[in-house]
């Protein structure tokens, strides 16, 4: 196919600019060296779309491509040109872990998560309850009882406070 380029004198350049088929392509076709291309069904591409470029016939091009690659002892199978082993995991595949262990090793990422959702409720629960102790103004005054804990009580805010004072004052005076 090269004599054939030569002959109409068009550049090699210029059928990459066209084809953008690169330039280490169309060498390894005008050099019958396929293994610089990239294989399968791009190699039959590239030679239809530069046979065609150059005005040759491409059933022919594709043809000799095959023919050679008989001749050196290549298959001429797509398929065949290069094959790429899968690395995806299935469930088809071996099993290296035991179905007790994995049971086992659910138990214990469940207990680990309930225990984190455990702490997590318990220490939001206990700041709730210091934000509405400390919000309201009221304080805890501890008592001691007669066994010896301290029980708390909660004394009134300054208005409530007030508000019981004014009542007492009421009763007072109604009944004198």
């Amino acid at each position: 196919m090269r004599l054939e380029r030569e002959a109409r004198g068009i550049a090699l350049r210029d059928i990459s600019e066209q084809t953008r088929i690169s330039m280490r392509y169309l060498e390894g076709i005008e050099a019958d060296d396929y293994r610089r291309l990239p294989g399968g069904i791009f190699n039959r591409s590239f030679i239809r779309a530069y046979a065609k470029f150059i005005g040759y016939d491409e059933q022919e091009a594709i043809e000799e491509y095959t023919r050679t690659l008989r001749e050196q002892g290549e298959s001429t199978d797509e398929s065949a040109t290069k094959t790429v082993r899968s690395v995806v995991y299935t469930d088809g595949g071996s099993h290296n872990r035991s179905p007790l262990l994995t049971l086992l090793l659910a138990a214990v990422i469940l207990a680990i998560l309930s225990l984190c959702v455990w702490a997590g409720l318990y220490f939001y629960q206990r700041s709730l309850g210091r934000k509405s102790s400390t919000g309201t103004g009221q304080r805890n005054a501890p008592v001691k009882s007669r066994s010896g804990s301290s029980i708390h009580f909660l004394t009134p805010s300054v208005q409530e406070a007030a508000k019981i004072q004014a009542a007492r004052e009421d009763a007072h005076e109604s009944t004198v």
